[in-house]
C-alpha cells in the first residue's frame, strides 16, 4: 500500500479509528494514543479532520473504557489493579503512584490522570475500589479526557498551523501523515521499552527468593524486614511477613537511621516486578545500606506458597504510605 492511499484510508475512517485505538488504550492494551492524537492534530490544520467531532469519539471511547474499569475495581479490588499494572509498560510505577494521587487529591486525581503514565491506566479501578461515587467518577474522569485529548490535538494542529505558512510542506506533512505517525510510535515503544530494561535489570540480581527468607527465619537469623505496601493493599489482607515494620516508600529515606547496616534488609509490596521494592532498594543503597533485597513476588508470592503471616502490631506501623 503506498503511502497517499494509506492517507485516504486513514481520513476516510479517522474518527473510527481514533474511538477504536483510544478504546483499547484505556482498555489496558500498550498502545499509546499520544502519536495518533497528534497525527489527527497536525490533520485538523487541512480541516480534513473535524476538531470537535475528533474530542467527541475521544471522550465516548474514554467513557465506555473507563466505565467498565471502574465498575471491575469496585467488584474486584486490588486483583484488578494488579491485572492492569502487568497490562501497562509503566508497571513500575503505575500502583504506587495512583495510589498516592487519590489518597491525596480524591476525584481531583482524575483530572491529570491521563497525562502522567501509569495513572491512566488503573485511575479507573482504583476509583471504583476506594468507593468514589460513579456519577463523581465519570464526571470528573470525561474532564480530564478532555483537557488531554484536547491539549494533544492542539498541539498537533499548532505544528500544522505552522506547515499552513508553507503551502508545499502542508501538503508534504498530509502526504506522509502515515510515515509520520509510524514513526512516532515506533519512538514511544522504543523509549518505553528500554527504560523498563533498563530498571529490571538494575534490580534483578538483588532479589531474595521467598524460600531463602523462610528458612533464614527459621534459622533464627536476624532479618529486617520492610513492609512498603499501600493502605489500599490492606483492605484484602491487613497481614504482613513476621516481624515486618511498615514504612512507606516516600518516608524511608527519613527513617534510614532505624534501619540496621549489619544484617540483610528485605524489602516488600504488591507490585508487578517487585517495582517499589527495587527503587526504595536502589535508593537505599546510595545511602550506604548496602544489604537490602528485593523479595521476589512481594507478598503475593509470600502468602501464595504458604509462608508465615501475622497480624500487624500497632507500634509496627512507622508511616502510611
Amino acid at each position: 500500500m503506498n503511502m497517499p492511499i494509506a492517507v485516504d484510508f486513514f481520513l476516510h475512517y479517522v474518527y473510527l479509528i481514533l474511538f477504536l485505538w483510544v478504546l483499547g488504550e484505556q482498555l489496558g492494551l500498550p498502545i499509546p494514543s499520544v502519536p495518533l492524537l497528534l497525527t489527527a492534530g497536525t490533520l485538523t490544520a487541512t480541516h480534513k479532520v473535524n476538531l470537535a467531532m475528533a474530542i467527541l469519539v475521544i471522550l465516548v471511547a474514554c467513557a465506555i473504557s473507563d466505565s467498565v474499569w471502574y465498575f471491575l475495581g469496585k467488584r474486584f479490588g486490588g486483583s484488578v489493579v494488579k491485572l492492569l499494572c502487568r497490562l501497562s509498560m509503566e508497571s513500575s510505577t503505575c500502583v504506587r503512584r495512583t495510589n498516592n494521587y487519590f489518597t491525596r487529591h480524591g476525584s481531583k486525581a482524575l483530572l491529570v490522570a491521563k497525562f502522567v503514565p501509569g495513572l491512566s491506566t488503573v485511575a479507573a479501578p482504583i476509583a471504583g475500589q476506594t468507593g468514589m461515587p460513579y456519577l463523581v467518577f465519570l464526571a470528573s474522569d470525561l474532564a480530564g479526557a478532555v483537557l488531554w485529548s484536547l491539549s494533544i490535538i492542539l498541539a498537533g494542529r499548532f505544528f500544522g498551523d505552522a506547515l499552513k505558512e508553507n503551502p508545499h510542506a502542508l501538503s508534504t506533512a498530509g502526504h506522509f501523515a502515515g510515515l509520520l505517525f509510524v514513526l512516532l510510535l515506533a519512538g514511544f515503544f522504543l523509549y518505553r521499552i528500554l527504560k523498563q530494561q533498563a530498571f529490571l535489570k538494575s534490580v534483578r540480581g538483588a532479589k531474595i527468593e521467598p524460600e531463602e527468607l523462610r528458612e533464614m527465619l527459621d534459622a533464627g537469623q536476624k532479618v529486617f524486614i520492610i513492609d512498603l505496601r499501600h493502605p489500599l493493599d490492606y483492605l484484602p489482607d491487613p497481614r504482613v511477613l513476621p516481624g515486618a515494620v511498615r514504612i512507606g516508600p516516600e518516608t524511608v529515606a527519613e527513617h534510614q537511621e532505624m534501619i540496621p547496616r549489619d544484617r540483610d534488609v528485605v524489602l516488600y509490596c504488591t507490585c508487578p516486578s517487585e517495582a517499589t521494592s527495587g527503587k526504595v532498594a536502589l535508593n537505599l543503597r546510595k545511602q550506604g545500606v548496602y544489604r537490602v533485597r528485593p523479595l521476589r513476588g512481594g507478598f503475593d508470592e509470600w502468602k501464595r506458597l504458604g509462608c508465615p503471616l501475622e497480624t500487624l502490631k500497632e507500634d509496627a506501623s512507622v508511616s502510611a504510605a
